[in-house]
C-alpha cells in the first residue's frame, strides 16, 4: 500500500480522535452516572425531610391536645387539626417517594395504623373534656399511658425508616464518589493516551515529512539567492516529499545547464545550442529565442556599425563648417543688436522729455483754465457787490429819509412839552384859586410839569442822536457811493483780464495738444525701436543657439563617429 503525506498526517489524527472520543464516551458514561446517584442522593434526603417533618406534626397534635386539655378552649385545637391534615399529606408524599422501596411501603403501613391509633386516643381525650365529664375524666384516660405507648412505636417505626434511608444515602454517596473517582481516572489516562499517540503521530510526521520539507526549503533557498552549487541526494521514496526532492534535482541541473549557457553568452561566444526540455520550459525556450535573436541581431549590428562610422565622419566633417558659419554669424548678429539697443536708448531719452513737456503743456493748459474760472469767479463776485453796494445806498436813502420824519416827530413832541408845560402852569394857577380843594389838582399839575420837562430834555437827547446819525449816513452815502465807482471800474478791469486769460488758455490749450501729438509720436517710435530691439535680441538668441546648436550638433558627430568605432570593437569581440 502506497503511504503519501496526506494519508500518513491523517492516520496520526485518526487515531488521536479515537483516545478522545473513548475518553469521551466513558467520561460521558460516568458523568450520567454520577448525576443519576446525586438524584437518588436528594431522593434520600428529601424522604429523611418528610419523615422528621412527620414526626413534628404529630408533636404539634399532641401539644395542641394538652392544650386544650388544660384550658377547655377552643382555639388551642388548632394546632391539633392542621397537624391531621398535614400528616395526612406527608403520609402520602412518602408512599409515593418510596413506592420503589417495598420494605418501607411495609414500613408506612405500619406507621399509617400507629397514626391513626394515635390520633384516635388524642380525639378521644378531646371529646372526654368537651362532654360534661371534664378535665379529670381526660386526665384519667392521659395516666393509662396508652398515648405514649402508640408515640414510642412511632418513634420507632420513623426510626426504622431514617435507618434505612440512613444507609442508601451512606450506599449513594459511596457510588457517587467512586464514578466520580472513575470519571477521573479516565480524563487522566486518557489524556496521558492521546498526549503520547499526539507525541508519537508528531515525531513520526516531523522525522519522515518536516525535516526532508526542511532541507529542501534551504536548498531553495540557496538556489533562490543565485547558488546554484547544491546537492539534492536522489530519495527513492514514493510519496510527495519523494517527488518533490526528485523534481528539485531534475530543476537545479536544468538551472546549471542555463547558467553554463548564459555564462558562454556573457564571454561572447554565441555559438552555443540551446535544447528546451519541453515545450513548456519558458526557461529554456527563452535562451533558445534570445540565443538566435542574438546572433541575427549581432549580424545586422555589425553592418549597421559599419555605415554608421562612415556616415558619422561625413557628419563631422558638416558639423564643423556649420559651427564656423554659426560662429560668425553671431558675432555680426551681436554688433547690429548692439547698436539697435543704442537707438532704442536714444529713442527712450526722447520719447522721455516728449512726455515731460506734453506733461508741462497739460499742467499749463489746466493752470489756465483754473485762472479763467477764477477770474469769471471774480467778475461775479465783483457783479454782486456792485448790486449790494446799491442796495446799501438805497437803504441810506431811506435811512436819511426816515431820520428827517424822525426830526418832524421830535419837534411835535417838543411842542407838546413845551404846551405840557403852559398846561400845568395854568393849572397850577387855578389850583391857587381853589384854595383847599385844589391841592389835589395842584399835585396834578405838578407831576405834569415835572412831565413835561423829562420830555423836553428826552426830545434834546434824541435830537443830538438824531443829528449824529444824519451826519454818519450822509458820510455812509458818499462812501457807498464812491465804493460804487470803484467796484464799477474794477469790474471793467476784470472783464479786460478776463478776455486776456481767455486767450492765453486758447494758446495753451492748443500747445498741450501739439505737445500730447509728439509725446505720441516718440512713444510710438520707441514701441517700434523695441520692437525692432526685441527682434534683433531673438535673432541673437537664435544665433547663439544656433551656435551652442552646432557645437553640440559637431560633438554629437564626435561621440557618434567614436561610438560607431567601441561598436565595432564590440561586435568584433562575438563569435557567430
Amino acid at each position: 500500500m502506497k503511504w503519501n503525506v496526506g494519508m500518513k498526517i491523517g492516520t496520526g489524527f485518526v487515531l488521536a480522535l479515537v483516545v478522545l472520543l473513548a475518553i469521551s464516551i466513558a467520561s460521558y458514561q460516568n458523568t450520567n452516572k454520577l448525576t443519576e446517584t446525586a438524584e437518588w442522593v436528594a431522593h434520600t434526603h428529601q424522604v429523611l425531610e418528610k419523615l422528621e417533618a412527620l414526626l413534628s406534626d404529630i408533636k404539634d397534635a399532641e401539644t395542641g391536645q394538652r392544650g386544650y386539655l388544660l384550658t377547655g378552649e377552643d382555639r388551642y385545637l388548632e394546632p391539633f387539626r392542621t397537624a391531621q391534615l398535614a400528616v395526612k399529606q406527608k403520609t402520602e408524599a412518602l408512599k409515593e417517594l418510596t413506592k420503589d422501596n417495598i420494605s418501607q411501603q411495609h414500613r408506612l403501613d405500619i406507621l399509617q395504623q400507629q397514626i391513626d391509633s394515635k390520633f384516635a386516643e388524642l380525639q378521644e381525650t378531646i371529646d372526654v373534656r368537651k362532654e360534661a365529664k371534664g378535665f379529670d375524666a381526660a386526665l384519667k384516660i392521659v395516666r393509662t399511658d396508652k398515648g405514649k405507648q402508640v408515640m414510642d412505636s412511632i418513634r420507632k417505626t420513623v426510626g426504622e425508616m431514617e435507618s434505612e434511608e440512613s444507609s442508601l444515602l451512606k450506599s449513594r454517596a459511596d457510588e457517587a464518589q467512586a464514578s466520580a473517582r472513575h470519571t477521573t481516572l479516565t480524563i487522566i489516562y486518557g489524556t496521558l493516551l492521546a498526549f503520547m499517540v499526539l507525541t508519537l503521530a508528531a515525531f513520526v510526521i516531523t522525522r519522515n515529512i518536516a525535516n526532508p520539507l526542511t532541507e529542501l526549503s534551504a536548498t531553495a533557498e540557496r538556489i533562490a539567492s543565485g547558488d546554484l552549487a547544491v546537492t539534492i541526494p536522489i530519495s527513492k521514496r514514493t510519496d510527495e516529499v519523494g517527488i518533490l526532492s526528485q523534481t528539485f534535482a531534475r530543476m537545479v541541473e536544468s538551472l546549471k545547464g542555463m547558467a553554463g549557457v548564459a555564462g558562454k553568452i556573457a564571454a561572447g561566444d554565441l555559438r552555443v545550442k540551446v535544447q528546451p526540455q519541453s515545450e513548456k520550459d519558458v526557461l529554456g525556450n527563452a535562451f533558445a529565442s534570445m540565443v538566435e535573436n542574438l546572433q541575427l541581431l549581432t549580424g545586422e549590428l555589425t553592418e549597421g556599425v559599419n555605415v554608421l562610422g562612415s556616415a558619422a565622419s561625413e557628419i563631422v566633417a558638416s558639423t564643423s563648417q556649420l559651427s564656423a558659419s554659426a560662429s560668425e554669424s553671431a558675432v555680426a548678429v551681436s554688433e547690429t543688436t548692439t547698436t539697435v539697443e543704442e537707438v532704442r536708448q536714444t529713442a527712450q531719452v526722447a520719447s522721455q522729455k516728449a512726455k515731460q513737456v506734453s506733461d508741462i503743456a497739460q499742467k499749463a493748459a489746466q493752470s489756465s483754465q483754473n485762472g479763467r474760472k477764477s477770474n469769471d469767479d471774480v467778475v461775479a463776485g465783483m457783479e454782486r457787490i456792485r448790486q449790494q453796494m446799491d442796495a446799501i445806498a438805497a437803504s441810506m436813502v431811506r435811512l436819511s429819509e426816515q431820520s428827517q420824519t424822525i426830526g418832524q416827530i421830535i419837534a411835535t413832541v417838543e411842542d407838546l412839552s413845551t404846551q405840557s408845560n403852559l398846561l400845568a402852569v395854568n393849572a397850577a394857577m387855578e389850583a391857587a384859586k381853589a384854595g383847599e380843594h385844589g391841592k389835589g389838582f395842584s399835585v396834578v399839575a405838578q407831576e405834569v410839569k415835572s412831565l413835561a420837562e423829562q420830555s423836553r430834555q428826552a426830545t434834546n437827547q434824541v435830537r443830538t442822536i438824531l443829528g449824529d446819525i444824519q451826519k454818519a449816513t450822509t458820510t455812509a452815502v458818499m462812501a457807498t457811493e464812491q465804493g460804487s465807482k470803484a467796484v464799477e471800474a474794477g469790474s471793467r478791469q476784470t472783464e479786460v483780464a478776463g478776455e486776456s486769460i481767455r486767450e492765453l488758455a486758447g494758446s495753451v490749450t492748443e500747445a498741450a495738444q501739439a505737445a500730447t501729438q509728439i509725446a505720441a509720436s516718440s512713444q510710438q517710435q520707441l514701441v517700434g525701436v523695441d520692437q525692432v530691439a526685441g527682434a534683433m535680441e531673438s535673432i541673437k538668441q537664435a544665433s547663439t543657439q544656433n551656435v551652442a546648436s552646432a557645437q553640440q550638433l559637431e560633438t554629437a558627430a564626435r561621440n557618434l563617429s567614436e561610438l560607431g568605432q567601441r561598436l565595432k570593437q564590440i561586435v568584433e569581440r562575438y563569435r557567430v
